[in-house]
Formats: C-alpha cells, structure tokens, sequence
C-alpha cells in the first residue's frame, strides 16, 4: 500500500494488541468521522454551486440496517440463493431454514409440506441485513439480506419438502418447482446414520468437490468447524482493509447444493471473527446462520450450542474464547463457555439413549501441522472431556488431516493403528483434525512424511509444538501422531445404534478414496 492510499481500516501494529470490542469502537467512530467529513465538505462544494439541501443527520451514522427491508427491484425478478439449514435444539422436530437474495424484497416467507406439489401456507420469514461500509478504496459497499424461519412442531423422522419465495416469487408455482428442497427430521428413536465433518472450506473447487462427495454418504448433518469462507483473509481477529463480504455470496451459493438439503452446523473460527459488525467480531455469523439458542449466550456466543441426533450427543465450542494463539477474543464468556460445557457433557451422558459424546471446535487441541496444538485449549477443555469420557473430538485450524492415538493424559493411552478399535472409557480419547476442506493446504514438519491407508510412514516421535499462555511455542516432541495426510479431505462417520453402539469413523480424500479408519467402541458401563 502507498503512502497516498490510505489504510481504510486499523493500522497493523495498533491492531494487534486490541481486543474485538475495542476494535468494533475504533472502526465505528472512525468510519463514522470520515463520513461526516466526507459530507461535510460534499456539503460545502454544494452551497458553493446553490445545490445545497437537507440530509438527515442518520446519513453519517455506518450503523447496521436495522427496519424491514422494502422491495427496491421487482420481486418476480429476484431469485433466492444460497440456502442452508441447521436443527434447533431438538433434531426430531425442529428445523431452521436460512437463505440469502440479492436485493431488498417484501414479505419473504417459507412453505413447507410432506409433498412437493402439497406445500403448506406461508410461514413468514425474519429479514437480517448487513450493510457493509467500503472498508479498502479497491471495495465497494456491499448490502446483504439474510432470511430466517424457524419450523417447531415437526413429526420425528420425516421427510419435508420446502420452497422459499417472498411477493412476486411463489416456490409453489409450476415454474418455481426446481427450486423446492427438502429435509430429514431425526428419528424418535436411535437408527443407525451417518454424518460428515470438515473446517478450513473457502470457495474454491476443492472446496465444491467434498461439498458434492458429501452429500454423496447421504449425512443426517454435516459439521463445520470452523474458518468457514474467509472473507476476513488475516485470520487475527484483527479488522483488515482486505476484508471482502462478497465473499460470503460466493461461499453460500457453492454450499447449497448440499446445505439445502444436509444440516450445515457450523462454529466459529478464528477467520470468522469480524470486527465491523458487533463488538465480539460475530455480528455476521449470526445474520448468516440460525444455530440452536442453547448455550450459554446465544447472542454472544452464536457458534456454542448442542443437539442430539439418534444415540450420538453433539456439542460445538468456540475456542476463540480459550486460545492462547490468537488471543483476540480470548476470556470474551469470562468463563461461562467452560462451565456450560461441563453442565451439557453431564447432561448428554446421564441420558440412556446417548452412547457417543462428539465434540467439535476449531483449534487444535492436538496437531503437529503449522499452528500445532492450542495449549488453551488443552487447559480449558481437555479435562473437561476426560471428565465425561467424551468419544471423539473434531478440529480445523491446520489445512490437513491427523489423526492421534487414543491419548489419556497428554500421553498415548492406547495405539489405534489404522483399522483399529479404541473404547474411551480405558483408553482415553482420538482427536481429529480435519482442516482439508477446500483451502490451501499445509504441511508438516520437515522429514514428517504423510501415513495413511495403503501409504503407512509411521514416526515414532515427531517434533512439534504447543502455544503457551505467553503466546509462545513450546517445542514438543509427541508420539500421538498415527495418521496424516496432506490433501483435501473430510470425515465420514457412521453412528451405529442397538445392541452393540460403535462409531465407525472413516476419512475420504476429495478423489473418494479411504485414508483412515477406525472404530469407537465403548465398555458396557
């Protein structure tokens, strides 16, 4: 950047030692002043001319669009995209329903049915707009509408049809019927099913090539953890002039062919964190997405949540909040995300009909790719886990795929060779990385070489490192490393329910072809 292109955001070293709330503050009253005097002096060269006239003080306020948003373009013209579904709190009978459309349109709505030519009346839908100021002078201001509605009152493992239109575009209507979608409540009753999980996706074709491999396992729901389509490029949670929210346009329309039919539960990543929108940097997350309301604050914390499908609990963390890494949002619960955890992981395990505890979060609590291991994480969370015997545990962060031993206590608790059985209630607990989503790939370290199925290169000890409280790697050198891979990737899991519960976890390259196996399978207690 030149010495006459202004930086339109926070400069760099300044950044780096602030907090989100504080650089919300810093970017709302700097935009705010640049706009009035940009007004001031438009103003001063229209009284110059005799153009001047009235403008409402609320025209220099960048505050978010907060009325209803009117029809600016005729709404027969306007096509929904992007389209996404998450579970409320209760799979078997609760679904949300969230799109995007490109302009301003009235009275958008949902209509729902058990078949497609018999959907139901309309079901209004919540408008969510964001207005994004020109925050780099190669960017324009970008206006997005995001709509919502929330379906209670479901019957337990059915099939739904779905379309959603606004005035002027029906989804019901013969030309409209491409558009329709359709969902999958869970069961009443524990069945056997499958789910995938991936973090680090982007836009890209990598990307668009698991999305389709996914929904080729047919998934009751899909797990993203995190770093979802890197519109925020710096991944700092720090407010960047490159910042693009277009970005997220081009995300939702390349997932949509899956997330309109598969359950997209996502949390938060350290790319995810945006200053502009709220103080907490998740202003944009929850315009985008309806997660279930279940954490411990659903407005602060949009990406913690839980929900049970079958015999499998599932819990999404955000691990900004305990980083050591990247500390930009760290303490931001002051604690109540921890303890909350503990709360769920009780209550998840205390039900009968539950056999598999599945945590999913962003930084790696073990990994010896490029960011390595979060030794927040590690403090916060893993005694947490042992606690309640959790089954496995996914991550992102790391652009790769690794996968530990079972480790009890920091150390191996048991070898789990590829194809193997692990049982957590003696052997301890498999964390996953699964960050080969569709973003640029790391690696490992040097002479690591990649081990996996069909290409085992296993090392006995590798040498890597953990972030400290002081933001200071601590060198390593670990012998729970069992399988890595570096290519695009994501996991497959069946969750198989009666007599004999197991978790059957798989990892698939974006070609198809297994890297990794293995199987979880718990002592009768």
């Amino acid at each position: 950047m030149t010495e006459d292109t202004p930086r339109f955001g926070i400069p760099e070293a300044l950044a780096r030692h602030m907090s989100m709330p504080e650089q919300h503050e810093y970017l709302r009253a700097k935009l705010t002043r640049r706009r009035i005097l940009a007004g001031s002096v438009a103003s001063a060269a229209a009284a110059g001319t005799g153009l001047l006239t009235a403008t409402p003080a609320a025209a220099a306020s960048p505050a978010l669009v907060t009325a209803p948003a009117t029809a600016a373009v005729d709404g027969s013209l306007v096509a929904p995209f992007g389209r996404h579904l998450a579970f409320g709190a209760d799979p078997t009978t609760q679904m949300r329903i969230s799109w995007q459309v490109p302009f301003a349109v009235v009275r958008p709505y949902v209509r729902i049915g058990l078949r497609p030519w018999e959907l139901g009346a309309r079901i209004e839908a919540e408008v969510r707009p964001l207005h994004t100021p020109p925050l780099s002078r190669k960017l324009p201001a970008v206006d997005q509408y995001y709509l919502h509605a929330g379906i209670d009152g479901l019957r337990p493992g059915t099939t739904y049809y779905y379309g959603v239109g606004h005035q002027g575009f029906d989804p019901a209507s013969p030309e409209r019927i491409s558009t329709l979608g359709s969902f999958r409540t869970a069961p009443a009753v524990p069945e056997t099913f499958v789910f995938t999980a991936f973090g680090d996706q982007g836009v890209s074709y990598h990307a668009l090539a698991n999305d389709q491999l996914i929904l080729g396992q047919n998934p009751a729901f899909h797990l993203h953890a995190g770093d979802l389509c890197y519109a925020d490029s710096t991944g700092q949670g720090k407010e960047s002039d490159t910042y693009d929210a277009r970005v997220w346009d081009q995300f939702l329309a390349q997932t949509e062919s899956v997330a309109a039919r598969v359950p997209w539960m996502v949390t938060t990543g350290n790319h995810d964190m945006e200053a502009w929108y709220s103080p907490n940097g998740y202003g944009g997350q929850s315009a985008r997405f309806s997660l279930p309301a279940n954490g411990p604050d659903p407005v602060r914390a949009p990406g913690v949540y839980s929900f049970s499908y079958g015999n499998v609990g599932v819990v999404a963390l955000d691990a900004n909040d305990v980083s050591y890494e990247i500390s930009a949002n760290k303490g931001y619960t002051e604690g109540r995300q921890t303890a909350w955890l503990d709360r769920r992981l009780g209550d998840l395990r205390a039900r009968p009909e539950i056999d598999f505890l599945v945590v999913f979060f962003h930084h790696c609590a073990y990994s010896t790719s490029t960011h390595a291991s979060d030794g927040g994480v590690r403090d916060a969370w893993l005694p947490l886990f042992t606690k309640h015997q959790v089954d496995l545990v996914v991550n992102g962060h790391n652009h790769v795929y690794e996968r530990t031993d079972a480790i009890k206590g920091g150390e191996v608790g048991r070898p789990v060779p590829i194809g193997g059985t692990t049982d957590p209630t003696r052997d301890g607990i498999v964390y996953v990385t699964a960050g080969g989503a569709g973003k640029e790939l790391y690696g490992f370290g040097l002479g690591v070489q990649d081990s996996y199925e069909g290409h085992v290169h296993h090392h006995e000890h590798i040498v890597t490192y953990h972030w400290t409280k002081l933001r200071l790697p601590d060198p390593d050198t670990v012998e729970w490393s069992r399988v890595r891979y570096t290519g695009f990737s994501f996991l497959a899991v069946e969750a198989v329910a009666g007599a004999a519960p197991v978790l059957k976890v798989s990892a698939l390259a974006e070609t198809g072809e297994r890297i990794d196996h293995f199987e979880v399978r718990r002592s009768a207690p």
